[in-house]
């Protein structure tokens, strides 16, 4: 088997995107000398388009960034490519700079006519035709297979991440960074917190208007998820009527406004046919604990605000100080959802 080959199976062998995305730009290197590849991410910060290397090559080996986007000190604003700009802007499929000693190609990852990233392709001489034929080829490979995970990962009715996800990406944001280490907890430390979200009354919407008009008030329900929190944070979609946000870097005081205010907005929000409904929250810190039992936490206070009038907001660690809820003592007895 050709070398190219060899690592066209080991890409499609992978499961999880950041791997896949190492490994095609470790297939790009076999295919020119002294060249140099990133795969960049793109993702908004005060109201830009912003975009960083998330993977890049280095003396011939791929490494990937550990920093999230928001705070990476190599991102920068979209704009100052302007090739790149226009060629996202037009839909096209490649942008090319050329100049004296360094030739470019950028390859935008496109799905479902979203951009979410792009890989950058820079050798010091002209790509060839036969080249440029290879280098398409790989990428299109790269780009079907990159749609199939996602595809995979996302609930059908909604579009929110779905819950066999959700491990993976609660691993991710938990992890301690090499810079800070562990996080110490803190009502002004940055944390990660943890929210399930229940729609009140939702079996009424059900029983009332049909499954059809259910149906509609979940998508509308996660269009208002995916409006109310930043790129960088996650929302999934358990099942039901249920939803989980996982929000990053946060102070106590920041998360528990970002889940009010959304609550607020589902509130404001005027459903056709059904009219007004409302949400109800409960969210946790994610420090200490498994994934399940940070989800129990949550969900004691979910149960609690559900039990006590609905449409709010609770904090577990608050509830648990005043003796409104008690600490669960075993996984085996943690019952969710």
């Amino acid at each position: 088997m050709t070398p190219i080959l060899q690592h066209l199976v080991e890409m499609t062998g992978h499961r999880d995107h950041l791997r896949l995305e190492a490994s095609v730009l470790t297939t790009l290197l076999q295919l020119g000398k002294n060249m140099e590849v990133r795969a960049l991410e793109f993702f908004f910060s005060d109201s830009q388009v912003m975009v960083r290397p998330r993977s890049w090559s280095h003396l011939g080996e791929v490494i990937s960034s550990e920093c999230e986007a928001p705070a990476d000190p190599a991102r920068g604003v979209l704009s100052n490519m302007p090739e790149l700009t226009e060629c996202l802007k037009e839909h096209c499929e490649a942008a090319l700079r050329s100049a004296s000693n360094s030739h470019t190609l950028w390859l935008p990852v496109w799905i479902e006519d979203k951009a979410y990233g792009c890989l950058e392709i820079t050798q010091s001489k002209p790509f060839t035709r036969r080249q440029r034929d290879v280098i398409m080829g790989v990428f299109h490979v790269y780009q079907n297979y990159q749609s199939l995970l996602d595809y995979s990962e996302r609930d059908a009715l909604t579009g929110l991440l779905n819950r066999k996800t959700f491990e993976e990406h609660f691993a991710r944001i938990t992890a301690p960074t090499p810079d800070f280490g562990p996080v110490e907890p803190g009502a002004d430390t940055p944390q990660q917190w943890l929210a399930v979200i229940d729609i009140d009354h939702f079996k009424q919407v059900n029983d009332v208007y049909g499954h059809l008009y259910g149906d509609e008030v979940l998508i509308l329900v996660a269009n208002l998820l995916r409006s109310s929190f930043r790129a960088q944070d996650r929302a999934f979609r358990f099942g039901g009527e249920e939803f989980v946000v996982l929000l990053r870097s946060a102070t106590l005081e920041h998360a528990a406004q970002a889940f009010e205010r959304f609550r607020s907005t589902v509130e404001e929000h005027m459903f056709p046919q059904i009219g007004g409904i409302t949400v109800s929250i409960g969210f946790t810190s994610t420090m200490d604990g498994a994934p399940v039992e940070v989800l129990g936490r949550a969900d004691q206070a979910l149960y609690y605000a559900k039990e006590n009038g609905r449409n709010q907001v609770r904090y577990y660690d608050l509830m648990l100080s005043r003796g409104e809820v008690k600490t669960q003592i075993s996984h085996g007895e943690i019952e969710l959802f």
